[in-house]
């Protein structure tokens, strides 16, 4: 399954999404408990329960793996452009001077549904745009549930977080097909990072794992799980809750003789909008603890390139 032997496994936290709802208020409370528990302490949590097959959830993947089965003349189809960063495009890292293509990615927004480039959508295979829509939205389901649950764990009126959002919701799905790759300890370094969003949906591959998470300085290997959707908290969360939520450190480890992919949805506010901490959670007591800002991803995209946590920038020191 995986590389690292020698790490443990994460504390897995199963958040059944049924339950925050359920009727019965003792059971809907015990699993909000279960849910803050994962945010305060690791930022993420596997999610079950989500009204999602595991079928269903397969044939997600396998368009997702066809599209990468394709030609590479018919995958550049869809490539990106110098003005348009949507679409298909390979990610390389140099290692002891010798440029290494790893990993090809498909990067597509889908939420507002206006804001759609469906130019760079495949059309091959042939139910993609059908089954990338459909999951979309079940995907915008459980984000708009989970972030009125986040903010009854903090005792705030469901809408708290919306509000903050600007009532728009920007959603950005990533193909990713990573090829086997001996260059474990460089990707490892390079790729360690914090999302710049609100929230992570993580569609894994179900055969090979990759993905690891950090607590406490150390490293923990993150379980697949056939039915579960991965969820870590980003950048934008923990400013927003004003550091009671976590944003997740996490990293992606190669496989050095398979392959895998996997399928990222990247949920937050508008690029435009100006977010901040919550003022509700601001007190004499708990100030706040990071500066209002807008364009977040600019400000992530020029200090992790540098070796620094972008969240760093925008925190208030006393």
């Amino acid at each position: 399954m995986g590389v690292n032997n020698d790490l443990l496994y994460m504390e897995t936290h199963l958040i059944d999404f049924s339950l925050l709802s359920s009727p019965s208020l003792g059971v809907a409370s015990d699993e909000l408990k279960k849910l803050d528990a994962a945010l305060t302490s690791w930022g993420c949590f596997q999610l079950v329960n989500h009204g999602m097959s595991e079928e269903y959830l397969e044939k997600v993947r396998n368009v997702g793996k066809e599209f990468f089965g394709l030609s590479e003349e018919e995958r550049e189809k869809y490539s990106r452009t110098a003005t348009n960063v949507e679409g298909y495009g390979i990610d390389s890292i140099t290692s002891t001077n010798v440029p290494l293509k790893w990993q090809s990615r498909l990067k597509l927004t889908t939420y507002p549904l206006e804001e759609r480039k469906l130019d760079r959508w495949p059309q091959t295979p042939h139910s993609f745009r059908e089954v990338l829509h459909e999951y979309s939205m079940n995907v915008k389901t459980l984000h708009d549930r989970l972030i009125e649950d986040m903010a009854r764990c903090l005792n705030l009126k469901e809408n708290s977080f919306v509000e903050e959002y600007g009532g728009t919701l920007h959603m950005l799905s990533r193909f990713q097909s990573y090829i086997p790759c001996s260059y474990i300890d460089e990707i490892r370094t390079s790729s360690i990072h914090a999302d710049s969003c609100a929230m992570t949906f993580l569609l894994q591959d179900v055969q090979i794992e990759g993905l690891e998470v950090e607590k406490d300085d150390k490293w923990f290997k993150t379980p697949v799980l056939p039915h579960a959707i991965f969820v870590n908290l980003g950048d934008q969360m923990e400013i927003m809750s004003n550091g009671i939520f976590k944003s997740a450190i996490h990293r992606v480890v190669p496989h050095p003789e398979k392959g895998r992919m996997s399928l990222p949805f990247f949920c937050g506010p508008a690029q435009h909008k100006e977010i901040g901490p919550l003022k509700a959670l601001i007190t004499e007591d708990e100030p706040a603890r990071y500066k209002r800002v807008k364009n977040y991803v600019d400000i992530f995209f020029y200090y992790h390139p540098l070796g620094i946590r972008p969240i760093t920038a925008v925190k208030i020191h006393a």
